[in-house]
């Protein structure tokens, strides 16, 4: 099965399910992440490659040239951020993306997450963050950087302080990510992320479904509608 616009990954989804051959192709590095999380959910044994996605700082920083939007959707997905705006390019007010998560087990907060990926970064682009997370009533906010933070940008996302979640604990209030560190695993400090961040798959059984059989309905004969004229 090939489908060349996959989306939301339907028909990859349906494909697997059968246990057929598929390819899935899709301009967007936020579809493909999304198709990979589905797919992973719903079979969590299934082994697929995904080609074109960057796996590696040079493959990064090759994108950020190419198409500053592909690497801010494409960084978001690494930290199962949603993207703000609904992936639209334009002003996007310091927001890249939100992380929600649950710090009480009940009521959801906010992460504001903000990517960078100039080969500079200074620390006014901390203090702007500092600002939205302020105006946004968020509780977190998350920096990440394809360049490498300065010393200035390390101490004013400290001046943040921290967030104390009532089942888990503080976490720091403003936190800078590299695109490095998140190749080597790391990820925010945001325990208990919302599920409804990424609506999970439902776990699919390894049972081939059955094709149900086709049945041809024979066409009915035409018959002309009959009007009478009029004299």
């Amino acid at each position: 099965m090939l489908d060349p616009f996959c989306g939301c990954g339907t028909a990859v989804h349906a494909a697997q399910k059968l246990e057929r051959q598929w390819i899935g192709i899709d301009i967007t590095h936020l579809a493909i992440s999304l198709i990979e999380k589905r797919l992973r959910d719903a079979f969590p044994a299934v082994a697929f490659e995904v080609h074109g996605t960057p796996k590696d700082i040079e493959g990064a920083t090759a994108l950020a040239a190419a198409d500053k939007y592909q690497f801010q959707w494409w960084a978001v997905s690494l930290v199962n951020a949603v993207p703000y705006g609904g992936k639209k390019k334009g002003a996007d007010s310091g927001i890249d993306g939100f992380i929600y998560f649950k710090p009480d087990a009940k009521n959801t907060e906010k992460a504001i997450v903000s990517v960078k990926g100039g080969e500079n970064v200074s620390v006014a682009m901390v203090r702007d963050l500092a600002h939205v997370i302020e105006r946004e009533g968020a509780k977190v906010g998350v920096f990440i950087t394809l360049a490498e933070p300065t010393g200035p940008m390390k101490v004013e996302a400290v001046k943040m302080g921290f967030y104390e979640m009532p089942l888990f604990g503080k976490v720091p209030r403003l936190q800078i990510l590299t695109i490095a560190d998140l190749f080597a695993g790391k990820k925010p400090e945001i325990p208990a992320i919302d599920p409804e961040t990424f609506r999970k798959a439902a776990r699919e059984t390894t049972e081939q479904q059955p094709a149900l059989p086709m049945v041809a309905q024979p066409a009915e004969p035409y018959r002309p509608s009959k009007r009478r004229r009029r004299t």
